[in-house]
């Protein structure tokens, strides 16, 4: 009787001390909400209509700039750090290219995707040592050449390039508007001025941004992703170029408020084009 107690005690401690370890080792991470969101991992962008060269009759090329210090483009540029699954533009971009799940493309005069860059290479720009000549700290506080060094930082990027095609599609009887390519513009504090990164092809990263968050202040129940951004046109922005014989960009030939004012009737005469093909 005395043996069959201590045989059992033995089995007991044990499968207590057995539980006890697999509870620790396979207890959950708390869930920062009240369900689970499985439905943005899961989502795809819309496909793009089908298109034919003879259904194009007018096109025409614009290049604009996003200010993601814009209020209304605020999503672009926050949140400072990634949280609860979101995150901001730019760490969304890095991120897939660290992945490899996209592609960059080298700035170029033309703006075309034809010179592919590494993950590697965009992190040794961004992140480096550069020598800047300081007042020394000592007596007669002479200027020596001093190693600083460089880290990127998701908020350095200030701007977006958009490099996208309006066409009238015959077809369908419809204006519409397709988003070729993307470009992340930092802000250089050395050299106070902006500085292109790099180009994105943009149906490439479209299934990239389809799964990534964005906030949205009147509903958190219905959280937005980037590609609803893009394809809602939600977002503000003014023409820097429009397709010319010159290739040239506004800033070219126009200063200040002129420059403002011919971005707007580019703007402007867009829509004018669209309402004046319906006017009877």
């Amino acid at each position: 009787m005395k043996r069959r107690f201590i045989l059992m005690s033995i089995i007991f401690l044990s499968s207590g001390f057995y539980l006890r370890s697999f509870s620790q080792v396979m207890e959950p991470v708390p869930r920062d909400g009240i369900y689970d969101k499985i439905n943005t991992p899961e989502r795809k962008p819309i496909p793009y209509v089908s298109l034919r060269e003879a259904d194009v009759v007018w096109s025409t090329r614009i290049w604009r700039m996003i200010d993601l210090r814009q209020k209304m483009n605020l999503p672009f540029y926050y949140p400072e750090n990634p949280h609860n699954g979101w995150r901001n533009f730019t760490t969304v971009i890095m991120d897939a290219l660290k992945e490899g799940t996209i592609t960059a493309y080298e700035n170029n005069p033309t703006n075309e995707f034809t010179e592919p860059i590494t993950y590697e290479q965009i992190d040794k720009r961004l992140n480096k040592v550069d020598t800047f000549d300081l007042p020394s700290p000592d007596p007669p506080y002479d200027l020596v050449r001093t190693p600083i060094q460089i880290k990127f930082n998701s908020q350095d990027v200030k701007m977006l390039r958009v490099k996208e095609d309006w066409f009238f599609d015959k077809q369908r009887s419809q204006m519409d508007v397709r988003i070729i390519g993307i470009c992340l513009v930092k802000y250089d504090t050395v050299k106070r001025g902006y500085e292109p990164l790099f180009w994105l092809y943009y149906p490439e990263i479209r299934n990239v941004l389809a799964k990534a968050e964005v906030f949205n202040r009147f509903n958190d129940a219905e959280r937005r992703t980037y590609e609803d951004i893009f394809w809602k046109r939600m977002f503000d922005s003014y023409v820097e170029k429009e397709k010319n014989v010159y290739d040239r960009k506004i800033d070219a030939y126009a200063r200040g408020l002129d420059a403002l004012l011919e971005s707007e009737r580019i703007q402007n005469s867009l829509f004018e084009f669209e309402h004046d093909l319906w006017e009877f």
